[in-house]
Order: structure tokens, then C-alpha cells, then sequence
């Protein structure tokens, strides 16, 4: 049974936030990815279109999340689901730490707006 502890999780920074990866292929988990996501207090997320659905937990603070235009506030203990091949941003405009569990399937990437593409590796 694969497990992953915190301290052997493999950390990442992107666009101003920390992800930390605990289930993707290279931790045993053949479907699904998850991480946390951690993004400190005033950071804007970049927008982008992703390959698979998401869902969002938020688990400290308050984030802004934009699916398709439409923003929601989000407070720890909400829920968010991103539909696959939706344009979304995720931002923390509090003056305070924020973070999310996030969940998706395995070979998740984004699409920037320049339309480059992002494999994210803790999206594996």
C-alpha cells in the first residue's frame, strides 16, 4: 500500500504558489493525482485552460476561483469542480495564507493564454 508522509511529498513553485504532490504515478497512484496547493496572501494565479476536470477543497483562508469568467469566493471546508477543458484561475486576494487540496486525473496539463503547455510534474 503505497503512502505518502509529508516530509516525503515533492514540493514545486509555480506562478507565486507552492504545490505539493502526494499521489500521482510516481507515488503509486495510477488514476488520480492530488496535491496541495498553497498561495500566500495577495497573489494573482495565471489563467489557463485545463485537460481534465478538478476539484478544489479549500483547506485555509480564502481563494478566488474563476471558471469560465465566473468567480466564486472560497472559504475553508467549499468545494469547487472545474469541468475539463474550462478556463480557470485560482487567486488568494486576502491579506492571509491560503491553501487547497486538489484533485484531478492522471496527465493533467494547462493551456496559457499564449497557448503554451504545462504538464505540471506533480501531475504526472
Amino acid at each position: 500500500m503505497p503512502v505518502v508522509r509529508p516530509a516525503d511529498a515533492v514540493v514545486h513553485e509555480m506562478h507565486g504558489s507552492t504545490f505539493t504532490a502526494f499521489a500521482n504515478p510516481g507515488t503509486g497512484s495510477r488514476e488520480l493525482c492530488a496535491w496541495r496547493v498553497q498561495t500566500p496572501a495577495g497573489t494573482r494565479g495565471a489563467a489557463h485552460t485545463i485537460t481534465r476536470e478538478e476539484v478544489f477543497l479549500v483547506t485555509e483562508g480564502e481563494l478566488h476561483l474563476t471558471i469560465e469568467g465566473r468567480t466564486e469566493r472560497l472559504r475553508a471546508g467549499d468545494v469547487a469542480i472545474a469541468p475539463a477543458r474550462s478556463e480557470l484561475r485560482l487567486d488568494n486576494l486576502s491579506s492571509g495564507p491560503a491553501s487547497a487540496w486538489v484533485t484531478t486525473g492522471v496527465g493533467l496539463a494547462g493551456v496559457l493564454a499564449d497557448g503554451s503547455i504545462v504538464a505540471p510534474p506533480w501531475a504526472g
